[in-house]
Formats: C-alpha cells, sequence, structure tokens
C-alpha cells in the first residue's frame, strides 16, 4: 500500500489529550472527534485547516498519555492516511494498529522532512520518500501480520475475515 500526501509536522511528545482533548470525549461518535483532532496540539487549527489524505510527522513519543482509543480514531477519521513519528507509546501504537490507522518509526525521516513536504509512504516495502526534495529513508517495517491487520483496516475486521477464512 502506497500513501501520498502533504506533511503537517509536529514535535515530540504529542500525547493523548492534544491529539483529542479530554472535553470532547463524551461522545464516541468517530466523526465528532475527528472534528477536534489535535485541537491542543502545536497546531490548533489542523482539524479545520488540514486536507484529507495529509500526513502527520512527529518527534518520539506520539501519542503517550491514557490508553483510550479516542486518540488514534479521531486520526483516522480526520482522514489522516498514516502517521510518521520517531517513536510510539506503546498503548498508542497498539490501539492504532488495532483500528486500522498505520503508523511509521523512522526517526531520519522526521528530522530531514519539513511541515509543508510532500511525502510518500510505501507500507509494505517500509520506505518513505520524501518528494518535495527526492529522498528516501528506510522506515521500520512491520511484520506480515501486522500488514494484514491494517490491510483488513483494523484487528476486529482481521478478526472476521479470519473466521470467515478470508485472511
Amino acid at each position: 500500500m502506497v500513501i501520498r500526501g502533504k506533511v503537517w509536522k509536529f514535535g515530540d511528545n504529542v500525547d493523548t489529550d492534544q491529539i483529542i482533548p479530554a472535553r470532547y470525549l463524551n461522545t464516541s461518535d468517530p466523526y465528532e472527534l475527528a472534528q477536534h483532532v489535535m485541537e491542543d496540539s502545536e497546531h490548533t487549527n489542523f482539524a479545520k485547516d488540514h486536507q484529507k489524505g495529509d500526513i502527520i510527522v512527529a518527534g518520539k513519543n506520539f501519542g503517550s498519555g491514557s490508553s483510550r482509543e479516542h486518540a488514534p480514531i479521531a486520526i483516522k477519521y480526520a482522514g489522516v492516511p498514516v502517521v510518521i513519528a520517531k517513536s510510539f507509546a506503546r498503548i498508542f501504537f497498539r490501539n492504532a494498529i488495532n483500528i486500522g490507522l498505520p503508523i511509521v518509526e523512522a526517526p531520519q525521516a522526521v528530522d530531514e522532512i519539513n511541515h509543508g513536504d510532500e511525502v510518500e509512504v510505501d507500507l509494505d516495502k517500509g520506505i518513505i520518500k520524501n518528494i518535495t526534495t527526492g529522498k528516501e529513508y528506510q522506515a521500520t517495517r512491520f511484520p506480515q501480520e501486522l500488514q494484514a491487520i491494517l490491510k483488513a483496516g483494523g484487528l476486529m475486521e482481521y478478526a472476521k475475515q479470519k473466521l470467515k477464512g478470508n485472511a
């Protein structure tokens, strides 16, 4: 799977309260959550100004904080097809895979990609290409099982496919 989009760059330690502030957790409607995604981050207008297909690039420890799945759900339903970071908080990592949000760890790429650049992410090969600069980066590549979960759209969809004998 190849994903291409414009970059929104964030710093280190973007926690779940920045991704989806707790004041909006009175709903589980993913589309409502998406309207407030990244509202308390350094890009407070992200939810209003980003375009479907834009990519989040962030520093280390992205998604730290609470264990709520609302954070990756808000990102996914906002139309962000992939998050690239130096590292992810472990619970965010698990939640992202479970709900089918592709995430990629690529420290060198994060250091060299700038806000507004256009990038292409090949999830199958684990390669990120900065279209703006022409540079390519190797990302951490997921094992086949995790790739299958992401391609299915998340753990529940993957489990349904397995039970039907389609995975």
